[in-house]
C-alpha cells in the first residue's frame, strides 16, 4: 500500500481507503470535501481533452458531469474496491502507472500526495504520463496552517487525515520546477480548525473570508494547477557553416602587388 511503508505513517489504519472514507463522512471531513469539489469544479471547467486520470481513493472519485470538457475520466487505485463504486477505474501501482507516456490530458492528484510513500516518484509518474501543456492538479493538506498544528498533536495518535505526511507548498513548487512545470494557479481553502462541534464551526466562519483576504497562504487545504511544459531544442548549426555565413560567401582570396623598381 502507498501509506504504509518505511516511513511507517498511517500504520494504526488496516484500510486506508476506508479509514478516509469514514472521516470524510463527518464533520469537519464532510465540510472540507464540499469546499474541494466546489473549487474543483471551478478548475475543471476551464480544462479539455480526452482524458482525465485521478489517482487516489474512492472517496474523491470525481463524476463525468464535474470533469467539464473533459471526455473521459479514469480512477487508478492501488487495490480493489471493498465496496461498489462508480464505472470508470482501474486498479494498479500508482508509483508504476500502468499508462502510456504522453496520453493524459490531466492528472489530478487529490491528497494522493499525502498518503504516498514516495511522493516524488508520483510525481514523476504523473509528469510521464502527462501530455505536452497537459494539466497537473495537486489537493494536499497545508502543514504551516491550523490544521497542520493539528497534524502535529493528533499524529502520533495514527488516526487519518493526521497520520500523513503534509507537504508545504515550497517544497512542492521545487519539486514540479524540476520536473519542468509550470505553475498556474493555487487556492487555498479551510481557513477554521478542524472541530467537530457545528455551534463553533458556524462562530468561526468569518475566518473563512478573512484568510481569504488577509493570509491565503495559512489555509488548511491548497489546491495547485501546473502544467507539463517541453522545451524546444534549436539545433546549433555546425561551426564552419556559422564561419562561411559571416564571411559573406567564398574566402577572400589575399592579392599581391607588384612593386617596379
Amino acid at each position: 500500500m502507498w501509506g504504509m511503508g518505511k516511513q511507517g505513517f498511517c500504520t494504526a489504519e488496516s484500510d486506508l481507503g476506508q479509514a478516509l472514507e469514514r472521516w470524510f463522512s463527518r464533520s469537519p471531513g464532510r465540510d472540507l470535501l464540499r469546499q474541494e469539489q466546489v473549487s474543483l469544479e471551478a478548475v475543471l471547467s476551464r480544462l479539455f481533452g480526452y482524458y482525465l486520470l485521478q489517482v487516489g481513493f474512492p472517496v474523491f472519485q470525481i463524476t463525468p458531469g464535474l470533469a467539464g470538457r473533459i471526455r473521459s475520466v479514469v480512477l487508478l487505485m492501488p487495490e480493489l474496491p471493498t465496496r461498489p463504486t462508480p464505472p470508470g477505474w482501474v486498479c494498479g501501482n500508482p508509483l508504476q502507472l500502468p499508462v502510456a507516456s504522453d496520453s493524459g490530458d490531466a492528472v489530478l492528484l487529490q491528497h494522493t500526495l499525502d498518503f504516498s510513500v514516495h511522493p516524488r516518484q508520483l510525481l514523476r509518474e504523473a509528469e510521464r504520463v502527462l501530455v505536452p501543456e497537459g494539466r497537473l492538479i495537486i489537493v494536499g493538506f497545508n502543514p504551516w496552517s491550523l490544521w497542520g498544528g493539528w497534524h502535529l498533536f493528533l499524529r502520533p495518535a495514527g488516526g487519518v487525515p493526521w497520520c500523513g505526511h503534509f507537504l508545504s507548498q515550497h517544497r512542492l513548487h521545487d519539486w514540479l520546477s524540476l520536473l519542468g512545470f509550470d505553475l498556474e494557479e493555487t487556492k487555498s481553502l479551510m481557513f477554521k480548525p478542524p472541530i467537530r462541534q457545528p455551534v463553533l464551526t458556524t462562530r468561526l466562519q468569518w475566518l473563512e473570508e478573512f484568510g481569504t483576504r488577509g493570509w491565503p497562504l495559512l489555509g488548511g487545504v491548497y489546491i495547485i494547477q501546473a502544467v507539463k511544459r517541453v522545451s524546444t531544442l534549436v539545433p546549433l548549426k555546425p561551426y564552419w557553416t556559422l564561419r562561411r555565413a559571416l564571411l559573406g560567401g567564398p574566402g577572400i582570396e589575399p592579392t599581391t602587388r607588384s612593386m617596379r623598381d
